[in-house]
Order: structure tokens, then C-alpha cells, then sequence
């Protein structure tokens, strides 16, 4: 699944192509994909200028010069791929990020009136494009329910504690997983910050300190900012607006290096299954 620096990457990456575009027309194939009135899209999308790209946790707001917003979570299988002069593609690592489009897992295509297209695939059929008043926005379930942004400046250590310690009978893993403590951090991002604070993924909130805590944050930043600047963590097909693939899993320090030496202190790096995930430990550096 995309995480919060692949869609961060997505965000930046759109914004230098289709901002000031106008919409021309919107095709589907796939209703749950594209759940909107037909009314809805002809009155307040189709003719309306892209005016911002924003993002919150894992989800893309494409603001519209009709104060409408296109609210797009990639979920599992998404990708936004747009063609025009220049070419842009992130999300889910498949060949549709490369090759020739629409093809079948071409959900949503906006064809813009230059002639240029941003198109919406998707494998497993569970993400969505979704147009809302910009109003209503902030009023969604989701929004009403997701976490802090990690990488806010006005959020502090403080609140990281205050909202990790109401998990306290869960792993740490488990707490920074959850969408409604913190946004955005997902499999990868957790086992990368947790191995740079040192602490067993499986540790209950309730024995971790909050020096530890401290730190935590510290390295869901670090990485969180590494993977953007490196494009995300997609390792193959993830084309930017410059061409260029996504690296951050080249810069890993433990995900995906199971049976490698851990940087730290060459012990070799272990995989196991914490809050359901797969896990990436280091049995010395991360001791329970």
C-alpha cells in the first residue's frame, strides 16, 4: 500500500504538472471507484480549473476552482499517472506506471483541454476518486478520524506521548500503526523509526519511556523526510516528474534485509509478524 511519502510524492509531483489545467471530461468504467452524481460532475468539475494539490495522511484533495475537491485514496492498488508532454506516475509498483494507458486496470481517466490526461488505475478495485463541496471536506468520517501529521511543525513530542500512551496495552508497533494516533506511518516507516529508536516492535506502550517516545518521533520524521526526498519506497516501475525511480529502499536499514547484517552492529536482522504485520528486527539493537 502507498504510504504517506509515496502519496507526498504523488502530491509534489502533480502539483508542477496540472495545477492551472482545466478539466475537459472524466471517464470510469468502475462505479465504486468513482462514486459521484452525474449532475454533481457536469455542474461543478467538468470545466473547472485544478487551483491545489494537497494531502492529508494518505489521501490526495485536488481543490477545483469551483470549491468542489477531488478527494483520491489510492488504497492498496493505486496509482495516479498523468501524460501530457511530460510524464508523471507513483503509486502501487506495476507496469501501468510505464506502459501504454488506459489498459485494464484503468479506472478514472481526466482528460484536460490541452490534450493531456491524469489517469486513475487500480488492480484490487478498493481506492477511489470522490468529488465533495471543499466545504464538507474536513467533515468526512475519515478526516474526522485520522491523526496528527508527523511531519507538522506545530506537533509537538508532548502530543506524540499524550496520544501513544492511550494504547498503552498495545505494541508500540500497533500504536503507531493506527491511522487515529498518528497519521501515515505504515509497515515500513514503523520498522525503519522503530530500529532507529531502538525498540522491539513488540513492546507494550506501557514499558516504553518517553525518552524513548522522544525518539520515536525523532525517527518517523527522519525517515518519513528521507523517503520523500528519495521519492518513496516503491523499489521498481515508480517514475517521477523527472523521470527519475523512487530510492528510499535503497538507503533501508533493516526493512526487507532479513538475514543481513543490521548497520548498526552487524547482528543479523530477523522477520517476524507484530500487529499482524511483517516485521524487521534487530535482536541486539531492539531488545524486547
Amino acid at each position: 500500500m502507498p504510504e504517506l511519502p509515496e502519496v507526498e510524492t504523488v502530491r509534489r509531483g502533480l502539483s508542477g504538472l496540472i495545477i492551472g489545467k482545466r478539466i475537459k471530461a472524466v471517464k470510469h468504467d468502475w462505479p465504486k471507484s468513482f462514486p459521484n452524481a452525474k449532475n454533481d460532475i457536469d455542474a461543478f468539475v467538468i470545466g473547472a480549473k485544478i487551483t491545489s494539490i494537497r494531502r492529508r495522511a494518505k489521501v490526495l484533495l485536488i481543490d477545483l476552482s469551483t470549491d468542489y475537491t477531488l478527494v483520491i485514496h489510492l488504497k492498496m492498488t493505486g496509482q495516479l499517472v498523468f501524460r501530457g508532454d511530460e510524464r508523471f506516475g507513483a503509486g502501487h509498483p506495476n507496469e501501468s506506471l510505464v506502459g501504454k494507458l488506459p489498459d485494464k486496470s484503468t479506472r478514472v481517466i481526466v482528460t484536460f483541454y490541452d490534450g493531456s490526461h491524469l489517469y486513475f488505475n487500480d488492480q484490487r478495485k478498493f481506492g477511489w476518486v470522490k468529488a465533495y463541496p471543499t466545504i464538507e471536506v474536513s467533515n468526512i468520517d475519515f478526516m474526522q478520524r485520522v491523526g496528527p501529521e508527523p511531519l507538522e511543525e506545530n506537533f509537538t513530542h508532548q502530543e506524540f506521548v499524550e496520544r501513544v500512551r492511550k494504547r498503552n496495552g498495545t505494541t508500540i508497533k500497533a500504536a503507531i500503526l493506527d491511522q487515529t494516533v498518528i497519521a501515515g506511518v505504515g509497515n515500513i516507516y514503523a520498522d525503519e523509526s522503530l530500529w532507529g529508536a531502538k525498540i522491539h516492535p513488540a513492546s507494550h506502550v506501557r514499558d516504553v519511556s518517553d525518552t524513548q517516545l522522544h525518539n520515536l518521533l525523532d525517527e518517523i520524521r527522519y525517515v518519513m523526510n528521507l523517503a520523500i526526498d528519495k521519492g518513496g519506497s516503491t523499489d521498481k516501475n515508480y517514475v517521477n516528474a523527472e523521470g527519475k525511480r523512487g530510492s528510499y529502499m535503497d538507503f533501508a536499514r533493516v526493512f526487507r534485509r532479513e538475514k543481513l547484517p543490521c548497520p548498526r552492529c552487524v547482528t543479523v536482522i530477523t522477520k517476524t509478524r507484530v500487529a499482524g504485520r511483517g516485521t524487521h528486527t534487530c535482536p541486539v539493537c531492539q531488545v524486547q
